[in-house]
């Protein structure tokens, strides 16, 4: 069934192509016979290489859809030479485009000849309207012109409804509010080129059309330029998406683990998030907050079965082994690919700035920013949430005793910041119990306020 649709689309666009290249083929018999000349070949010939200079130089509006000022030289033939030059210029406009797939080669070279030819007739017939100079090429270039554009736009449309590229509609929308708009820009000029060409020197060609093409060239630079950085802004996207759901699953499998802590690095990576941008730090530095926030406990899931299982307090050789998990962590993370600074964070997110934290006892900046605003963060979670061996504390209770721990264990900027998000926030984001403290990874990309790539939902911070 799929391959007689593709044969029936064939088919189709080869009927189109062989009618439109058949009215071409006529249009210029007819000019011939008529006696139609090309009025300064060398002129006509010279415009041919413009237009398809131009042409090459186009710019993609979309998958399907180039916009070029190849209609100016164009035009400029028709009004100036007549209906013969004006099929020839536009016929040119394709020549160096000439490569598969042919049809559509044939497509736009005929739809060209017949527009330009069209125009030419539209413009002889329309100049001697106005008895001065000026005013004949005015008319004859705006009547023209507004051919010339609605041909080539029609042409364009009905192409790509024939290619099955969509409904007239869509390629309307496309093509419309690029083109129209453009037709009172471009008509001026032309008028003033042919004025000139014809009352003062042909050479006043020269002065448009070579600045023309080298604007229009740096125009398509620029737009090249875009595409470029729009595709690089998608994959950096898609690598924090990503990054994302590594650190999720990462996360659901600590989770599955420890169901007292279930949900508490999500709510450590929004606090952290926060804070770094409370701290003003870059929206950058803000992402790698909340990513660091998600995984500053993934070495947990390399302790020995049944210490995080375990009900009740730890002993000290099980609080000795249980602090070998920052370590774990920075080994886990530092095997994967740009994971090498968040390994770092990771290890160091227990330090105090008093020296006297673990693992490798680093004081005040020695201490990576990162991990100080994850230890605020993870401390203040920690005691505001419910544990085996006790209940949470009140938010007021738990930040008193940050308050005291200043200078000691944690940065006091970094307190002072969290002190404020937390002063002007709900009950609910003060106890982690808010909706915004779900590591939810949802159909629509979202995951604790950033890109995500995949479904996934763990369980809301209690």
């Amino acid at each position: 069934m799929q391959q007689l649709a593709i044969h029936s689309e064939k088919t189709t666009v080869g009927f189109y192509a062989a009618a439109v290249a058949a009215g071409a083929c006529t249009t210029v018999a007819l000019l011939l016979a008529a006696g139609e000349s090309l009025g300064a070949p060398l002129v006509v010939l010279a415009l041919c290489v413009v237009a398809a200079a131009a042409e090459r130089g186009s710019v993609r509006l979309t998958s399907d859809a180039e916009q070029s000022i190849s209609l100016l030289p164009t035009l400029f033939a028709a009004v100036l030479f007549g209906p013969l030059a004006g099929a020839v210029v536009g016929a040119a406009s394709n020549v160096a485009d000439f490569r598969t797939p042919y049809l559509k080669w044939i497509v736009y070279t005929s739809t060209r000849t017949m527009a330009g030819a069209l125009a030419g007739v539209v413009a002889f017939s329309s100049s001697g309207l106005v008895e001065s100079p000026l005013g004949s090429i005015v008319v004859a270039t705006v009547v023209a012109g507004t051919v010339l554009t609605i041909l080539d736009l029609g042409f364009s449309v009905l192409t790509y409804k024939v290619k099955q590229y969509g409904q007239i509609r869509d390629a309307l929308k496309v093509l419309a509010p690029v083109v129209l708009p453009s037709v009172p820009l471009w008509m001026p000029v032309v008028a003033f080129l042919a004025f000139t060409y014809r009352e003062i020197s042909p050479w006043t060609l020269a002065l448009f059309f070579v600045p023309a093409l080298a604007a229009h060239r740096s125009f398509v630079l620029y737009q090249e330029q875009r595409r470029l950085a729009a595709g690089l802004s998608a994959a950096n996207a898609h690598l924090e998406r990503a990054n994302l759901s590594f650190a999720a699953a990462l996360v659901a499998t600590l989770d599955a683990r420890d169901r007292y802590t279930a949900g508490h690095s999500a709510a450590v990576a929004i606090y952290s998030r926060d804070i770094a941008r409370r701290l003003g730090l870059s929206d950058e530095e803000q992402r790698r907050a909340h990513l660091c926030g998600l995984v500053h406990d993934i070495g947990k899931i390399g302790l020995p079965v049944g210490l995080l299982e375990k009900e009740g307090p730890l002993t000290l050789e099980e609080r000795r082994t249980m602090q070998e998990h920052s370590a774990i962590g920075e080994r886990i993370l530092a095997k994967v690919d740009d994971y090498s600074e968040i390994a770092q964070i990771v290890r160091h997110h227990h330090e105090r700035v008093d020296g006297n934290g673990y693992p490798d006892r680093r004081a005040g900046d020695a201490i990576p920013l990162m991990s100080r605003i994850i230890a605020v963060a993870d401390a203040y979670n920690a005691m505001t949430s419910d544990r085996p061996y006790r209940e949470a504390m009140p938010s007021r209770v738990a930040r008193l005793r940050l308050a005291q721990a200043v200078e000691s264990q944690f940065d006091t900027t970094i307190v002072a910041a969290f002190e404020a998000i937390l002063a002007s926030s709900s009950d609910a984001y003060r106890s982690g119990t808010s909706a915004d403290f779900r590591l939810l990874l949802q159909s629509d990309g979202e995951v604790g306020g950033y890109p995500s790539a995949s479904p996934l939902a763990l369980a809301s911070a209690s």
